[in-house]
């Protein structure tokens, strides 16, 4: 049986997310394997992907705040807001008089902080069960809430111009649950020549980076981190003795031992570096918020 731990595989364009967990599940052999953050078939990039018990980690990975690289054209617009979709719109030649660095600058400037977002109607968000993008394509009309997210970094590294459309090459830091679409479609939209995605690359996931990840085709049980070193990346470690893991796993509280939590979380691992579970403050205990398998390490 495979070991639990956790993968980091660089998803070519082209597949899905859950391509990529199908081909982890064959080459593994298991069935026990899930993904935290779904990437667009379009997209390239870092997916981190659970195996078997370390799955449980997934929760706690999935939230954290991610960097993209990506290609937002200006001067058209698509039905998908990426270059999956159909094109809508083109920009006029007289527009493009008032797309001056300094707009561009304004426009980045507007979406870059604590900002409401309309993800685009084909993301993978579920409406009553279904994937909104399902919904796209059986005709329906779908219109999504906004939702509150951060955009720490938004940054032109490189612009090209072509005829009738200008690109640009940026970098963003975001947290969890930021759509880059939606940034390309709603810049394109405030300077009034629309705008869409072409390229999308993941390279950050918490402290998870695409420089160490795998190709789908080099999935294999060396490449898994254990569940403590994975762990040791998502939250604050926290030494156990070898009694306190035991009562950890039985469900028991240690008494008195929150003032050892610096934040709300931490990862159990003990005195053989295997990974406990999840620690969170009850009162001035501390209890198990998650536990893994005891075979895992």
């Amino acid at each position: 049986m495979v070991s639990p731990g956790i993968l980091l595989v660089d998803k070519p364009a082209g597949l899905t997310s859950h391509d990529v967990v199908a081909r982890t599940r064959r080459a593994l052999g298991t069935r026990k394997v899930g993904h935290a953050g779904t990437l667009d078939p379009m997209a390239t990039g870092l997916l981190v992907i659970g195996v078997e018990g370390a799955t449980r980690l997934l929760t706690y990975i999935v939230g954290a705040d991610k960097t993209y690289e990506a290609t937002i054209r200006l001067g058209q617009t698509t039905d998908t807001d990426d270059a999956d979709g159909e094109i809508l719109t083109r920009a006029a030649a007289a527009t493009w008089d008032s797309v001056t660095p300094e707009r561009v600058s304004a426009g980045i400037g507007a979406l870059t902080g604590a900002i409401s977002q309309v993800p685009s109607s084909v993301s993978a968000i579920k409406v009553d069960g279904r994937r909104a993008y399902d919904r796209v394509r059986a005709g329906e009309e779908v219109v999504l809430a906004a939702r509150d997210v951060t955009v720490s970094r938004f940054e032109v590294i490189a612009e090209r111009s072509g005829e009738g459309f200008l690109d640009l090459d940026v970098v963003v830091d975001c947290s969890s649950g930021t759509y880059i679409r939606s940034l390309a479609r709603d810049l394109g939209a405030g300077l009034g020549v629309g705008g869409h995605l072409t390229a999308l690359r993941r390279s950050r996931v918490g402290d998870f980076d695409v420089a160490d990840a795998v190709t789908v085709d080099d999935v294999v049980e060396e490449a898994l981190l254990t569940p403590a070193a994975a762990a040791a990346r998502v939250l604050d470690p926290l030494s156990v003795s070898t009694e306190e893991a035991r009562d950890l796993r039985h469900g028991k509280r240690l008494t008195g031992r929150a003032d050892r939590l610096t934040g709300a979380l931490a990862a159990a691992i003990d005195p053989n570096g295997v990974f406990v579970g999840v620690v969170e403050r009850r009162g001035a205990d501390l209890k198990s918020a998650m536990n893994m398998p005891e075979a895992a390490g």
